[in-house]
This record gives C-alpha cells, structure tokens and sequence, in this order.
C-alpha cells in the first residue's frame, strides 16, 4: 500500500467520523468540507466507523438518483425479517435496542420511511391526493391567514431583536399543519416538544429526563420514547375520527380501509400521524430559518425578491437546495450492482447525504453560492423516485405565502449573534438564529 493509498483511507476514515456521528453535524462548515472531499476524492466511499455498520457514503447528485429510482434493488424497508436494515442510521447499540423491542425488527414505525412498494404504494395512496397540488389550493386562503396571524402574534412593527428560530420560524409551520391536521391548538406546545426529542434524540439540549445521558443506545431510548408518546396521543385521535368523521386529513387517515374494506391497522394511522407532526413542520421552519440568514448575509438578494414577489417561489427552491433539512436515508443493496465502477455486494448499506447532493458542481454552477435566480434547481431535498417527500407541495406552499406576507414588510434584518445547529446526522437546521428584524 502506497502512501497516497494510506492518507486517502486515513482521510476517507476522518470524513466518515464527520458525516457518520451526530456530532459531526454541530458545525456546518467543517460538515461541508467533509462533503466536497468526498464529491472531489471519493465520491462513494465505504466508512467504518466505530460503533457503526460499514456504510457506503453517497455524496453525488446522479448516484443518489440511480439509487432512488430503482427501491427493487436499493431497498429503504425496515423489514420484520433478519438481514432488515434501518433506513434512519443510528449505532449498532441503538438498532439491537430498537430489535430487543420489536422481538427482532428494525421497523420501529408503520410509516412510509419504512416501507417499499407495493406495500409502500398502498399506504401512500391513504392521503396521496389530500397532499396533491390541486387539493392544496383551496387551503391557500387559510395558510395565507394563518401566516398573517403569526406575523402580527410574533413581530411588531419597528425593531425585533430575536431569536428567529427559537421566537418566530418554529411556530407557523407547526400551526399550519396542526391546523389542516386537526390536532386542537392546545395540544401544539406537546407536538412540539415531541418533534425536537424525535429529530433531537442525539442533541444534548433535546435530551429526555428518562433517558440515561452518554450510553451507546441513548440515542435509540429516546426516539422509542417519543414515539410511545406520540402513539398514546394518537391513539386517542384515531378512535375520535372514527366515531365522529370531521373535515379534516386526521379523519381521511383514521378513517382509510385496506382492499377488503377493513380499516387498515391503528399502527399505520400512527405512522402516518408522527410522520405529519414531526416532519409535516420541523424541516419547513429549517428551511425559512436558513434562507432568512441568507438573506440577512445578501441583502441585494433580499432587495432583488422585494422588487420582484414573482421570485418568491425560486427563492424556496434555492432556501430548500441550501438548506437541504432531511440529512440522510440510508438503503440497502438486494442483490449485487456496480455503482460509479464500485462493486457492490448484497446487504451493503448506503447513506444517502442530500445536503452533499445539493451542492454538486456537476449539477449546479456555483453551488456554494445562495442564488435566488438559479434556474434550473433540480435540487432533491425532498428525495427522489417514490420516496419522494409526499408533503413537499404543502412545504413549498407554505413557504411562498410566508415569505409574500413577510418580505414586503422587512426594512432590514442582520445577525446579532451566534448560530446554532441542532446536533443530528438525520433532519435538522438551525436551532437558533439571533437578528436584528426591522419591519415597516
């Protein structure tokens, strides 16, 4: 073994502890740095780190789309039989937790992250037209007025000096989907909490008072524990909805049946309910966090949408690309292929970075530059191929109508303080952004 052989594989050894563990991802900018290494060294790449199954690291935007597209060959199911993988990487301690559990099965949840079709289709056909764009628009009005009451709730006119994470982009997405959802107003601030010990589970300032600090399966106990939480919620909602149908996508949910005309189990309802209330607004209010500090960094982007609102939607394209919430999925070879010239053998496991992907000068000119009028984006923050984001036209919807009532009042906004990033390799953004916000 030569010497450049022994540096590439001391460095690939690095990346992959920076990319791999949670707390590779406090910091986004040595984070990135392990991404260009690999796109520009080792664009797939096998880590082994300690505590981990080896994984290949997929940081390119064309290899993670021939993954995504074929799920017979890349599975993302977290089946009931040996050999199943976990789609949400966690150490080897958090998955023999999570199976001594479940009596053997990394499928912690009956939810769409964990299934492959034909079993995946069927469950998405329970709400798939619910979420498609034409049924969308007739909620535009509500959104927009839910928007407008979170800006006059959180903001004043004049000089906000806040956290605006922490007092202001938290709050309106979780609203919003609560609110089409039909969980009651009350109930958010357990939602939220909920949320942040879910996506949280391996950030110290998200850690659960019943979960013992600083073991191996730590990680595991928490995320257990939010999801037993959240299904002893759900449960509640699920009997209500079938009892008594209301307008809204709770019942659509409670209430779907399977091809003999029985319900479908609770459990897929409570899949599909912690999906909604923790994704359905955590990666949203990322996303308008993350671009508000572009914005603050290039006011002349700020200045060029202000004058033109027709650029709001390219602005939530460019904010989802830069921002790229959803870290991670991780799929498994089912038999064996050759990727990018690699060998790959059935049962690998692959990581799929998308924030990695989003940055790939092969697909975007300039990719470490905020660009409001980069067209094309064919950034897949929301995935690609049937995994795809089912909830990505609501997010971007969302998104719009937020920024077309907030920008034409901002005057100004700086940053006043240190960022700071929520500790996970899975989904997460800024968890404090102080500025300085003045409105007209």
């Amino acid at each position: 073994m030569t010497a450049e052989t022994v540096k590439a594989s001391d460095m690939l050894d690095r990346v992959g502890r920076q990319v791999v563990l949670p707390q590779g991802h406090r910091d986004d900018a040595p984070l990135f740095e392990a991404y260009r290494w690999l796109r520009e060294n080792n664009p797939l790449g096998q880590a082994r780190v300690e505590g981990y199954d080896p994984v290949w690291l997929v940081s390119k935007h064309a290899d993670i789309m021939e993954i995504e597209r074929q799920p017979d060959i890349f599975t993302s199911g977290g089946g009931q039989e040996p050999g199943s993988h976990n789609p949400i990487l966690q150490n080897q301690a958090g998955d023999e937790f999570t199976k001594s559990l479940t009596g053997g099965s990394l499928r912690v949840l009956e939810t769409l992250t964990y299934l492959d079709p034909p079993e995946h289709t069927a469950v998405k056909d329970i709400a798939a037209d619910w979420f498609r764009p034409a049924n969308l628009k007739k909620w535009e009005d509500t959104i927009r007025g839910l928007a407008r009451e979170a800006i006059a709730k959180y903001l004043r006119s004049g000089e906000n000096t806040i956290d605006f994470v922490q007092d202001f982009a938290l709050f309106y997405p979780l609203h919003v989907i609560m609110s089409l959802f039909g969980v009651p107003e009350e109930d958010e601030s357990r939602m939220m909490t909920l949320t942040q010990e879910f996506f949280g589970a391996a950030d110290p300032d998200a850690q659960r008072a019943d979960v013992e600090p600083l073991t191996p399966e730590a990680a595991a106990q928490q995320w257990s524990a939010a999801i037993n939480d959240f299904y002893a919620y759900f449960d509640k909602l699920v009997e209500d909805r079938r009892k008594a149908p209301q307008e809204d996508l709770a019942t659509i949910i409670a209430s779907a049946r399977n091809e003999n005309g029985e319900y479908f189990a609770k459990a897929f309802a409570y899949g599909w309910f912690v999906a909604i209330a923790t994704a359905g607004h955590d990666t949203t209010s990322s996303t308008l966090a993350g671009t508000i500090e572009q914005l603050a960094l290039h006011p002349d982007q700020l200045a060029m949408v202000q004058q033109n609102p027709k650029l709001v939607p390219d602005l939530v394209n460019e904010g989802l690309r830069w921002v790229s919430p959803v870290k991670h999925f991780t799929r498994q070879a089912t038999r064996d292929y050759t990727l990018r010239g690699r060998a790959i053998s059935k049962g690998d496991r692959f990581m799929l970075l998308y924030q990695s992907a989003n940055r790939d000068a092969d697909v975007f000119e300039n990719p470490d530059s905020f660009q409001i009028e980069r067209r094309p984006n064919r950034h897949i923050a929301f995935g690609y191929g049937p995994h795809m984001c089912i909830g990505q036209h609501l997010a971007k919807l969302e998104m719009r109508i937020m920024f077309e009532e907030l920008l034409p009042r901002i005057k100004s906004v700086q940053l006043t303080g240190d960022r700071k990033v929520v500790q996970t390799n899975f989904v997460g953004g800024l968890k404090n952004l102080p500025v300085r916000l003045e409105l007209a």
